[in-house]
């Protein structure tokens, strides 16, 4: 049998309560750890948010602003970079403001927005340009701050503990688009093309941009509607005029050789389809080096699409305009040198005087493919983030 004496129990009951002391501490030093662990993960996960809106509200604000370059008036000859940058600058603001970020609003500073030039918005490597560059603006790039010099940074739940407040962040975004198009190519999403199969000659297009031919019509934007009336912006007449041979100012043949009635219906209304597309050299529709491009014609525009062409009256289109025109009926060859962009304002193929008037509108296209030299009028790509 084993004997304790006094002294051995009362060195057992303080080693006990030494071990329970040391588990306390421990458990206490652990649980402080753990604290400190969630409370940095809680910090950190909101640093996390609100980068995540920050970026968003940098991207949605530049693709919104960069929109406002493509200037309508352009159409008109009254575009002014100087507005439109402004506009623009003025819309990145708005959209910044109504996107929270750590639950705050964020303001834009002047250097805090830069609009300019991107040759190439494609390219990565392509320089923005703010100054040295000819043209209308095309790419906004904007910056958004939460600093202590701007908006203030954003500040911490448990960070203070540790003797850290806030934190400082920013985002940058850039958008543009291609103001210069040379040719199509059927779209990555599947989308028609919006492009009317009926060619105009150059010498027409010229003297109208010039300040020939009529102003009859206006469209209202409010209601997408065209009434009689003037609203400063020529109209030309799609249908053969004196020409001696309807052949010599109709339709192209985008697609299928020789395309039925129902075909240009289909092209009318719909617009050029992907399958269309896949019937055309390389399947696209470009400019070769010397810049021009050849398409079949038929007879001209019939009167049994006046419906189809009735039904587009306000939508914009986007027309090839040629500078030749050989053979006549199936047997033309039309030589198109540039594409433009046209609202169909008015539709009238019977009886006498047969009209199918347009005038000049900003389109935008999916698919278009970008030119080193411009050729195209008023038909823009749409903004995308390029940065």
């Amino acid at each position: 049998m084993t004997t304790y004496e006094p002294s051995d129990m009362k060195r057992n009951q303080q080693l006990r309560r030494a071990r329970r002391g040391n588990v306390i501490v421990l458990s206490a030093i652990l649980m402080v750890a753990m604290m400190a662990m969630i409370a940095f993960a809680v910090d950190l996960g909101y640093l996390y948010n609100a980068r995540t809106e920050m970026q968003r509200a940098a991207d949605a604000s530049a693709i919104a602003a960069c929109w406002e370059l493509i200037d309508e008036k352009v159409v008109t000859g009254a575009s002014n970079s100087a507005v439109v940058t402004e506009d623009a600058r003025t819309k990145a603001r708005q959209f910044v403001a109504l996107n929270k970020i750590g639950q705050a609003s964020a303001n834009l500073s002047n250097e805090d927005i830069s609009v300019g030039y991107i040759a190439n918005p494609g390219n990565p490597a392509s320089p923005f340009l703010t100054t040295g560059y000819t043209g209308a603006p095309n790419a906004l790039k904007l910056r958004i701050r939460r600093t202590a010099q701007q908006n203030g940074a954003v500040p911490l739940f448990f960070g203070p503990v540790l003797g850290v407040n806030s934190a400082a962040m920013e985002s940058e975004a850039t958008a543009a688009y291609l103001p210069g198009i040379s040719g199509f190519k059927a779209p990555s999403d599947g989308s028609p093309l919006g492009i009317l199969p009926y060619a105009l000659d150059q010498g027409t297009w010229d003297a109208m941009l010039a300040g020939g031919g009529s102003d009859s019509y206006c469209f209202a934007e409010s209601s997408g509607s065209v009434g009689a009336g003037h609203d400063g912006i020529r109209e030309v007449n799609l249908f053969p005029q004196g020409t001696g041979s309807p052949g010599n100012r109709g339709t192209v043949d985008i697609g299928g050789a020789n395309n039925s009635t129902s075909d240009i219906a289909r092209q009318i209304v719909n617009g050029i389809s992907k399958s269309d597309m896949a019937q055309m050299p390389g399947g696209q529709l470009c400019f070769d080096s010397s810049g021009k491009l050849c398409l079949n014609g038929d007879t001209g525009i019939s009167a049994g699409v006046k419906d189809e062409l009735a039904s587009i009256i306000g939508d914009t289109r986007i027309i090839p305009i040629f500078s030749n025109c050989s053979g006549n009926g199936n047997n033309a060859v039309y030589t198109i040198v540039k594409f433009v962009g046209v609202r169909v304002m008015y539709v009238k193929l019977t009886g006498s005087n047969k009209q199918v008037m347009v005038q000049p509108a900003v389109c935008v296209t999916k698919g278009g493919i970008q030119s080193t030299t411009f050729k195209s009028d008023f038909v823009y790509s749409p903004v995308w983030l390029v940065r």
